[in-house]
Parts: C-alpha cells; sequence; structure tokens
C-alpha cells in the first residue's frame, strides 16, 4: 500500500491535521508556521507544495484553504527567539503555536520534514510532506503567504532594505544592502549576512 493510498484511507477515519512553516533561510524576519484542518469535500486540485505556486495562485489558493478549512492557525517564532533558542527551536516553537490556534482536535497530525513539535496530538514528521500531504501542502501556502504579507508591510517602515523584493532571504541585493546599512531590528544576530554568510537550518 502507497503511503498516500494509506494516508487517504486514515483520512476517511480521522481528523487530519498538517503542518508546515515558511522562513526558515532568511537572514531577517519571522519564521511562520500553518496548521490546517480540511474538510473531505476540499478543492485539492489546487494544493501543491507553496515553493511551486507562483505568487498569484499561492494566493489565490490561501484565499480558499481560509475559507474553506474546518480549522486553521497560524503561529510565529520572532528574531529575537531565533537568537536565543535557534531557528530550529524557534521553528518547532511556531509551530506550536499554529497547532494552539486550532478549533479542532485533530486524531492525527503530520508535519513536514524530520521534527514534530510538542503537542498533545499524536504527531508524525514526514519527509517532503508538502509535496505528499494535502493538508501540509495548505500549511505550505498558508505559511508562506502570511510571511510575505508580513515583510511586505513591515517594508513600509525599513524602506531602504527593500524587504518586499526579498522577504528576508539571503539574495545577492539584500546582503549588499545590509553591507552598506548594517542590520535592521529585524535581522537574526546569530545569521551571518556577509557574502559568506551562514544559514541555520534543520
Amino acid at each position: 500500500m502507497t503511503y498516500l493510498l494509506k494516508h487517504t484511507i486514515i483520512e476517511n477515519m480521522q481528523i487530519i491535521c498538517g503542518i508546515d512553516e515558511a522562513g526558515r533561510g532568511p537572514l531577517a524576519g519571522p519564521v511562520t508556521a500553518a496548521a490546517v484542518v480540511l474538510p473531505e469535500d476540499f478543492p485539492v486540485e489546487i494544493l501543491n507544495d507553496s515553493k511551486k505556486l507562483n505568487e498569484k495562485r499561492r494566493k489565490e489558493a490561501c484565499a480558499v484553504i481560509l475559507e474553506k478549512s474546518l480549522s486553521y492557525g497560524i503561529g510565529w517564532g520572532w528574531p529575537e527567539e531565533i537568537d536565543r533558542i535557534n531557528i530550529h527551536n524557534a521553528t518547532l516553537l511556531a509551530m506550536k503555536r499554529a497547532y494552539k490556534e486550532l478549533k479542532i482536535k485533530p486524531d492525527i497530525t503530520y508535519v513536514d520534514g524530520l521534527y514534530t513539535p510538542d503537542i498533545d496530538c499524536r504527531a508524525e514528521a514526514v519527509v517532503k510532506g508538502d509535496s505528499k500531504i494535502h493538508q501540509i501542502m495548505a500549511a505550505s501556502i498558508i505559511a508562506k503567504t502570511v510571511r510575505d504579507l508580513w515583510m511586505i508591510r513591515y517594508s513600509w517602515i525599513e524602506t531602504e532594505y527593500f524587504f518586499d523584493k526579498h522577504k528576508g532571504y539571503p539574495t545577492k541585493l539584500h546582503r549588499s544592502l545590509v553591507e552598506q546599512l548594517g542590520r535592521s531590528p529585524i535581522h537574526r544576530k546569530s545569521f551571518r549576512c556577509s557574502s559568506e554568510y551562514n544559514l541555520q537550518l534543520f
């Protein structure tokens, strides 16, 4: 029995939650997580790994998910938390916060990646889950969309960093701006922002 077929059978019997994050790799801004419970009749054809959707399709899918999901939650790990407890633990904290926002208690939670947060539910880590499980795909889309929106709105405050263009990711433009201007209040002090940057990932 394939993993997806097994998952489909389980879904018919249990309430499934999916959790994913966005923003582990950026030099600035929060890491954002989402938890989602979908109805059985959700139009899954609009779902995919958020990285495989362009911005327009991602925003459209996010609007449908927010409207039609049985429940969803969004959690944040802020730059000062990332610096204090590291990106791995801040990501798990954001996932836990997203899960706690749910209005429905799931029977099982699938989490993208290798690790699961400390939640009061059976949880299973699924490598590349954002390309396998619909609930994780939906969580991926929400997390990416709302984090991008947060970075765009913050760009109105720190206009010279162009956060609306690179969303805090270590692009050539972003690294050049940090070298010229120094760090903004939302830059992660534990991440090296020069051209010889070192990303702290799982």
